[in-house]
């Protein structure tokens, strides 16, 4: 099926109804593993090329398909996932402080998580369209997860030497990873010496080979800075009390940087607008906009017929106004720092954000426990949602796919999604009875998010990293990945460096020729590493009591 035999669903080019029917179903289940994955693992790998590769299977057996139905179809599929971990990074936190208790909480409570889940969707979705031309288009980050699943595609349909390439590094990939996560035959990280160490993952070096040698370049120095100065030598310099009091001091600055980069970014829209007012001729960001105008044209009003729907479910949720005023002006200023980082660095740190949030509105109002950690789930399912649908945009314009068809297959995944994350929360917990530290739950990042609840250590640390970072993103610096590495365990950052390092040779080596076979075959490890997460996560689903 070639290009000009495109299917049209609902007026909208590319779109098809069993490309939703499809991705709809498959979001059900992903979004269910991706719950039990967040709870059991605290981790949960983007699940976006084992969803194109299932949905490029399920499509060619039910006839003739294109790369765009594919890339549609995997769009509604993987929106799902991003909700779990939103929810899961964040709200266990109420059974962990003792807000809630056992499953006679689901009756009264599962409403509200659903309010709340369904009010991060919308934001998401807002966030992540207003800002694509943006990130997408003009600045042309690398959204290396999407990169990847878009050469998953190609290379499906193309066959050749891509093909061999790409499904040979998945296999390899496939294989490895099941001896290191079933099998248990090879160990998670080769360590050296304390926290010094490298993850063992091809996942990790494929990203690193898709961002390349300057973004893995910047994350590995702030990996440096943190654990081969601040935390061994700063106690014995005298600069800190102990190694928990370096720790605090990286994770603050690490964290004050990602900030920093989200005000860099809107200094830099504002200065864009400026300049826009000044010179209104020169503008035109150019992007052949056929019918972009007319479109844009009643956007503006579903952009804020779905803020203010999320402004009344968060309400209705329990949140009070101020409050829920402040949440969508944070989800849509972390919105900007989420699809910076993911353009980076390809991680999507959600439940950071939803802390941002949730202390910026204590410095105005003061909120209780509970609804500090819904602001923070709101957040992080609005960034993780965001940072999903930024991953499938990058996959699209490699493809050509129309992002509207996209923005729709997001949303109508996304609502199938919201529904079974909301209920896979309290059934999963219901399941083993707790959740936290030390459980068959561990639920890592929500154990964090409530120990940050009163606070994110030095704000003076804080403050001035923001400021830096700021001012190093306006002189064109990957403030972003700088942060990521000072607070990100040194065995991620060294896995993803190693890919950087392989990256550099082969350019020096083989010229740019061979970029196009390289990123190809790092998209396979990628994929192999996640379609295997993803099913063992599916398998001990439906196994483990």
């Amino acid at each position: 099926m070639n290009n000009n035999e495109e299917r049209k669903f609902l007026g909208v080019e590319q779109l098809s109804l069993r490309s939703l029917v499809i991705g709809s179903i498959g979001s059900c289940v992903i979004t269910a593993s991706s719950m039990y994955v967040a709870l059991r693992m605290s981790a949960l790998p983007w699940p976006t090329i084992f969803v194109a590769v299932l949905s490029m299977a399920l499509l060619k057996l039910f006839g003739k398909t294109t790369n765009n139905e594919i890339n549609i179809t995997q769009t509604a599929m993987s929106a799902g996932a991003m909700v779990a971990g939103g929810l899961a990074f964040t709200l266990p936190g109420l059974w962990i402080l003792g807000i809630w208790k056992g499953s006679e909480n689901f009756s009264g409570n599962y409403v509200r998580v659903l309010l709340i889940a369904a009010a991060g969707m919308l934001l998401g979705s807002v966030t992540s369209y207003i800002l694509r031309y943006r990130f997408i288009v003009k600045n042309a980050l690398p959204y290396p997860i999407g990169q990847a699943a878009a050469e998953t595609i190609k290379a499906g349909d193309e066959g050749g030497k891509k093909s061999v390439v790409l499904f040979g590094t998945m296999a390899a990939s496939t294989l490895y990873t099941f001896l290191r996560d079933q099998l248990r035959m090879v160990p998670d990280a080769f360590m050296f010496k304390n926290s010094i160490g490298i993850w063992n993952s091809p996942m990790a070096i494929g990203m690193g080979y898709i961002l390349g040698t300057l973004y893995t370049g910047v994350w590995f120095l702030g990996a440096l800075i943190s654990n081969a100065f601040l935390v061994p030598f700063g106690p014995k310099l005298g600069l800190f009390a102990d190694a928990a009091a370096a720790t605090a001091f990286a994770t603050a600055a690490g964290i004050g940087l990602l900030v920093g980069t989200g005000l860099g970014v809107i200094i830099g829209i504002l200065i864009s607008g400026i300049k826009k007012l000044l010179s209104p001729k020169k503008d035109n960001y150019s992007e052949a906009a056929v019918g972009k105008k007319k479109f844009f044209d009643y956007s503006r009003i579903l952009i804020f017929l779905a803020t203010a729907l999320a402004f009344i479910l968060s309400v209705a949720c329990g949140l009070s106004v101020i409050p829920s005023v402040l949440l969508i002006m944070g989800v849509f200023i972390v919105s900007i720092m989420a699809a910076t980082i993911t353009g980076q660095t390809g991680i999507n740190p959600m439940e950071i954000f939803g802390i941002i949030v949730l202390l910026g509105i204590r410095i105005f109002i003061n909120i209780d426990a509970a609804d500090a950690l819904f602001v923070a789930a709101c957040v992080a399912v609005a960034s993780g949602f965001s940072g999903d649908l930024f991953n499938d945009y990058k996959a699209g314009q490699v493809l050509g796919t129309n992002p509207k068809a996209q923005l729709i297959s997001q949303i109508v995944g996304g609502v199938f999604g919201t529904v079974v994350a909301s209920i896979s929360l309290f059934a999963i917990i219901n399941q083993f009875g707790e959740v936290g530290t030390g459980t068959a739950l561990p639920a890592g990042q929500a154990v964090g998010v409530s120990a940050m609840i009163n606070g994110i250590g030095s704000p003076v640390v804080f403050g001035i990293a923001a400021a830096i970072g700021a001012a190093l993103y306006l002189l064109g610096l990957p403030t972003a990945t700088l942060g990521i590495g000072l607070f990100l365990p040194f065995t991620i950052s060294a896995a993803v460096f190693l890919g950087g390092i392989i990256r550099f040779i082969s350019d020096r080596l083989s010229g740019k020729k061979s970029d196009e076979t390289g990123n190809v075959a790092a998209s396979g490890l990628l994929g192999g590493e996640g379609i295997t997460g993803v099913v063992i996560a599916l398998a001990r689903m439906f196994t483990v009591s």
